[in-house]
């Protein structure tokens, strides 16, 4: 025991040490971030500006744009002060890293299932639609997923400030993570890894099912019409859904559900870009090219019409 050493900082082996290896990932990590920023940004103006966005989807739409730019300034600010400064993190930086990590996963799940039960009632239900998906029905809908998703984070991280690390400081990644940070600790983390396995199991599952329930009834609804151009405009609303769901859980889940015993750090790294950095920059050009109301929207506030006439 007496050569061990409490660690009171990590440090963060990310990405090649290759001065222009770093300026270029330095340039195109900033480049995304900043889109992040203004794409959300835009979204969430769009829908604010806006009185015909004023249904429970861009409701949902709007909090998803806000906690996209959340999601991503939880990594993306320090990544970017660690290309050229020391890459390390201190103790409490690390596990204030993790519980926002995980919060922030806890809500977009939850928030892309909430959408996709939205998009349910609207087809399949379109007669009960304005009383199930009310106004009151919708805020406190989210209001328990922000509230849920900070004890879930709790949860989950507070376990880990019992953890004793004994000098090996180093984490293969470029973010503290709930799985590299236990990789680390010198002490049993059994309990720990069962804990943050079961929670996530049934986060991951509960919204799967509701988003799987919800696709298999809007396929069939749709596939029932009669109209091809009706097929085509509900299709091209939920597409854009769809295609963020796969995104965010085909990388998010697969880091954080797989072994990490023989887990490889290059691909790890490429799921975090994925799920962190890329999807919440993708989301709001999705939405903008799928969603025509948001197309519109944005065109009326650039002055597109004025410009025509």
């Amino acid at each position: 025991m007496d050569n061990q050493t409490t660690v009171t900082y990590f440090v963060l082996l990310g990405f090649s040490y290759n001065p222009l290896v770093q300026i270029f990932l330095f340039l195109t990590f900033l480049l995304m971030y900043a889109t992040t920023l203004l794409g959300n940004t835009v979204i969430m103006t769009i829908i604010v500006s806006d009185d015909h966005l004023r249904s429970p989807m861009y409701f949902f739409l709007s909090h998803l744009s806000f906690l996209d730019i959340f999601f991503s300034s939880v990594t993306v600010p320090k990544l970017l002060v660690n290309f050229y400064s020391s890459q390390t993190i201190s103790y409490s930086g690390c596990i204030a890293q993790i519980f926002l990590t995980l919060m922030s996963g806890y809500i977009e799940v939850y928030i892309l299932a909430a959408m996709a039960f939205d998009r349910y009632t609207a087809i399949c239900k379109p007669l009960h639609y304005v009383q199930i998906m009310n106004r009151v029905f919708c805020r406190r809908l989210v209001g328990s997923v922000w509230a849920t998703g900070y004890i879930y984070a709790m949860v989950n991280s507070l376990p880990i400030l019992k953890l004793t690390f004994c000098g090996q400081n180093v984490i293969r990644h470029f973010s503290c993570e709930h799985p590299s940070l236990l990789a680390l600790s010198c002490t049993e983390t059994f309990p720990i890894v069962v804990t943050f396995f079961i929670s996530c199991i049934i986060v991951s599952g509960s919204t799967f099912l509701v988003i799987l329930f919800s696709y298999i009834h809007i396929i069939s609804t749709v596939l029932k019409m009669q109209s091809a151009e009706a097929k085509k405009k509900t299709f091209s609303t939920c597409s854009a859904h769809l295609i963020v769901v796969l995104l965010f859980y085909g990388t998010g889940f697969s880091r954080y559900l797989k072994p990490t015993s023989g887990s490889s750090a290059i691909l790890d790294e490429l799921f975090t870009i994925q799920y962190a950095i890329s999807t919440p920059m993708l989301n709001p050009i999705i939405y903008s090219l799928k969603t025509r109301e948001i197309r519109e929207a944005l065109k009326k506030i650039l002055g597109y019409k004025q410009l025509i006439s």
